[in-house]
């Protein structure tokens, strides 16, 4: 008695898949919610980093004790750093599949703090490692990071 049930079941279930294929074959459209998920994955992976800041001198002299290049973090991941062309004391710093333009805060402890104010993300270098964190929600996105010259100095 349950085997025709489970039969129909499954009967419906491959009949809706192959409606649901037929309709994307012929031309109808996902929904709004699909459209703008898809369209907002896709800018976020394409889209260059807007650059509209103005940099101070004290923000230049900074810049010059940012360690450039790939940074190895916790858990096997890596943050990449990189100078952006044309725009003295900023940066570009990258993420997972997310990029951050960032340029340098003046601090009192010597550290240094690369600061993308938009995104409210962070990225802090210290002699012995360097982390990346959501100042918004007050979390760390990845520590123990390290490059070669913080590797070298231990």
């Amino acid at each position: 008695m349950n085997r025709p049930v489970v039969g129909s079941a499954l009967v419906a279930a491959v009949l809706s898949l192959f409606a649901t294929a037929a309709l994307s074959a012929d031309g109808i459209k996902p929904s709004k919610t699909a459209q703008k998920a898809s369209a907002k994955a896709v800018a976020a992976k394409q889209a260059e980093p807007e650059v509209a800041q103005n940099v101070t001198p004290e923000q230049l002299a900074a810049a010059e004790r940012v360690l450039i290049g790939e940074a190895q973090c916790e858990f096997n991941q890596h943050v990449s750093v990189q100078r952006i062309d044309g725009k003295p004391g900023h940066f570009r710093v990258g993420f997972k599949n997310a990029y951050y333009t960032m340029v340098p805060e003046p601090t009192t402890t010597g550290a240094v703090r690369l600061e993308d104010k938009r995104a409210g993300v962070v990225w802090v270098q210290i002699p012995a490692k360097s982390m990346l964190l959501n100042a918004k929600i007050g979390q760390r996105m990845v520590d123990a990071c390290q490059q070669k010259e913080q590797r070298a100095a231990l």
